[in-house]
């Protein structure tokens, strides 16, 4: 709370016990209350407090007491602007409701006035003091019912000026009666330089306002109330405003009998309290004591309520600009009409702006989507991001106090104090067939496998999709190591699938099969079953080595699958092979295809009648696909723009499909149980029989 709220804090709570002890059932004691107020964390208007990381929140004036603010609360990015009691005019002393700089997402507001719009404040105050002087002529007594902070020094203010200019009114006393407003009337002195400009300035001139001329505390002795009914005309200003109890309860039915006095009702009342029932001027009141008394004296409404009304409150809440709008602190018929007036406006307006009206206890539920953010340091952030749009930044993302960030798991303990570990899954599994027959099933299901040896135990060892490890530890076990992730768990499940089927599998049975003389001599070395591989490759295999087919044989056979994916599009297509013309040897430097052209420098050049093509022709028009840049920019040239569009998208298609599994997919997850290079590879560039695979766990 605000420093002027927690001032009077303690004299306001004194009293609420003091009052409700009186009725036997007091919400807590003076015990209770004296532990909270070493609790009071006191905070100033504009002054950022963050009580837990990811939640902020900003004070600002709201004009409805002294003290009183709206608080801009921020939760991780998400702007809610609660008002609470608040108001729009700038009265004599304090300061009106501010608009944060700050456009929120939620604005929870007050609806206490609804669609009803109040007088303007000159003409609030000439009403009020003619209505006062006017009983005053009369002989009467004014009974002005008020709470003791907040509308009573702001009448106190009125009436001390107003006696001011009127010396025919200088013998005629002012009271306020209650002693909490004369405790809270030291800190209404005390707190000047939060109040407006015209207090500010008054005090600068060592005049202060709350030092009044004419208006005085009412001493409570006994029988007061009596003494002050039986004497001359006066005005006094008794607490609570609801008339329900208190001084001003006791007064009312004192000078209820008497026409010549006046009750000027100047707050807004509840519904169910004397102060609302007896604005419909009813014949008789019920007393305290049960017993009926006759209402004779005059009883008018002048409202100084700091509350705003439905102007005021619309003015505010397009000032704001929040996209949920959610009434409190109000009746329900008021608050409807107020929601029905907001919701046809903004209907006229064609503005998505939801209004809302919960019931005490009734859980909103509302959602939002907003931006992400998440900052990447350490050795991410010192290479520019990329700009592509296909490109993409891989790293950990944390998440701390509602803040993203992207780092580089190397730099994890650096820069987070936290530190990674890997998940190592391993599955044994019992096979009934030859490491040869278990390659042909992976190859035909993932088109290639990377494979090499057990550094440690020299075993053989496959790795499928650069992800899971299937390592050979005997001749009827396998054992699948992978790190545990989405990805890689999704393979592990597909290899162990493809694996559990071999043995049912009627390919198995085909290549497994052998003739049988029915000889029972022992079986020399010829009669030993070939390699698998070597006699059957796998028809979806396009592993490059002596094991399968040769990067010739896997290009051509890629090639008539293209083929017959467009023909089954586009019914024919012919294939240009230009005649070969002498040209001096030159060797290509870099990454060359079968053709021999340098692939890292080509950049999308207009197909030239020179080079190999497939042709795609429909009725008169045709599209020319470049053979040799055909895998990696998919570009189709022709005169057609729907033909060539269609002839490219189909082409793309015919690719991605004639691809294998190993092609397409890449693990984020790359398993570091098994570091090594394809076994194959190795061999050709070194020239070697095996390579040895290092492998840890």
């Amino acid at each position: 709370m605000t420093h002027a709220t927690k001032a009077v804090y303690k004299f306001m709570m004194q009293d609420f016990v003091r009052m409700s002890s009186s009725s036997g059932d007091p919400l807590f004691s003076a015990l209770e209350l004296s532990l909270t107020l070493p609790l009071i964390i006191p905070v100033s208007a504009h002054q950022q407090i963050s009580p837990c990381p990811g939640v902020s929140f900003i004070p600002y004036h709201a004009g409805h007491v002294l003290g009183a603010c709206m608080f801009m609360i921020d939760i991780a990015g998400l702007k809610i602007l609660y008002t609470g009691d608040y108001s729009r005019e700038e009265d004599r002393h304090l300061v009106k409701a501010e608009v944060p700089p700050v456009r929120p997402d939620v604005l929870i507001i007050e609806s206490t006035y609804g669609v009803q719009s109040l007088e303007g404040r000159p003409e609030k105050e000439a009403m009020f003091t003619s209505e006062v002087h006017a009983i005053i002529r009369r002989g009467g007594h004014v009974l002005l019912p008020v709470f003791a902070m907040g509308r009573a020094q702001e009448l106190l203010l009125i009436l001390d000026e107003y006696w001011d200019q009127h010396p025919e009114l200088h013998n005629v006393p002012v009271y306020y009666a209650s002693s909490l407003a004369k405790k809270c009337m030291a800190v209404y002195q005390t707190y000047i330089h939060t109040m407006n400009a015209n207090i500010r300035g008054r005090f600068e001139k060592r005049d202060n306002p709350f030092v009044f001329k004419y208006i005085s505390s009412l001493p409570h002795s006994r029988n007061w109330e009596k003494k002050v009914a039986d004497g001359p005309p006066c005005v006094v200003l008794a607490s609570p405003g609801f008339l329900h109890t208190g001084a001003s309860r006791e007064l009312l039915e004192l000078w209820a009998p008497d026409s010549r006095n006046g009750l000027i009702i100047t707050g807004y009342s509840v519904e169910g309290t004397m102060a609302r029932d007896i604005m419909n001027e009813p014949d008789e009141i019920t007393g305290l004591r049960g017993n009926t008394i006759p209402r004779r004296l005059s009883v008018r409404y002048v409202s100084f309520s700091a509350h705003v009304d439905y102007s005021q409150n619309a003015e505010f809440i397009d000032l704001i600009g929040a996209k949920h709008i959610v009434l409190v602190h109000g009746e329900q018929t008021a608050m409807g009409r107020l929601r029905g007036a907001l919701q046809s406006k903004y209907k006229d307006r064609d503005e998505d702006v939801k209004v809302h009206t919960p019931r005490n206890l009734e859980t909103l539920n509302l959602t939002f989507r907003g931006e992400r953010v998440a900052k990447a340091i350490g050795s991410l952030a010192s290479n520019p991001p990329p700009t592509s749009a296909e490109s993409l930044l891989s790293g950990l993302l944390v998440s701390k106090d509602y803040s993203y960030t992207l780092l580089d798991p190397k730099d994890l303990r650096e820069f987070t104090g936290l530190s990674t570990s890997d998940v190592l899954q391993m599955v044994r599994i019992a096979i009934g067939c030859s490491w040869e027959l278990v390659r042909w099933h992976l190859e035909g299901m993932y088109g290639f496998v990377q494979e090499g040896l057990d550094k440690e135990s020299g075993a053989r060892v496959m790795r499928v999709m650069g992800a899971v490890d299937v390592k050979h530890i005997s001749e009827t076990e396998l054992m699948l190591e992978w790190i545990a992730s989405a990805s890689n768990d999704m393979v592990a499940d597909s290899v162990i699938a493809v694996l559990m089927g071999i043995d049912s599998s009627p390919a198995s049975v085909k290549l497994t099969n052998s003739p049988h003389s029915h000889d029972h001599d022992e079986a020399t070395s010829e009669d030993v079953k070939p390699d698998v591989k070597h006699q059957h490759p796998h028809p979806h295999a396009n592993k490059q080595s002596d094991h399968g087919y040769s990067p010739e044989e896997a290009a051509v056979l890629r090639l008539e699958r293209i083929i017959h994916f467009l023909e089954a599009h586009f019914g024919d297509v012919q294939m240009y092979e230009p005649k070969p013309e002498p040209e001096p040897e030159v060797q290509p430097e870099g990454d060359v295809d079968m053709n021999g052209e340098d692939l890292a420098e080509t950049t999308a050049p207009a197909p030239a009648s020179g080079e190999p093509a497939i042709i795609v022709k429909l009725d008169d028009n045709e599209a020319r696909i470049n053979l040799i840049r055909m895998l990696f920019e998919q570009t189709v040239h022709g005169d057609s723009e729907p033909l060539r569009r269609r002839v490219e998208s189909v082409l793309q298609m015919a690719i991605a499909t004639t691809g294998s599994l190993a092609e397409q997919f890449t693990s984020a997850d790359r398993n570091p149980t098994s570091d090594y290079e394809d076994a194959r590879v190795a061999a050709a560039q070194e020239g070697q029989d095996e390579t040895k695979v290092t492998t840890s766990g």
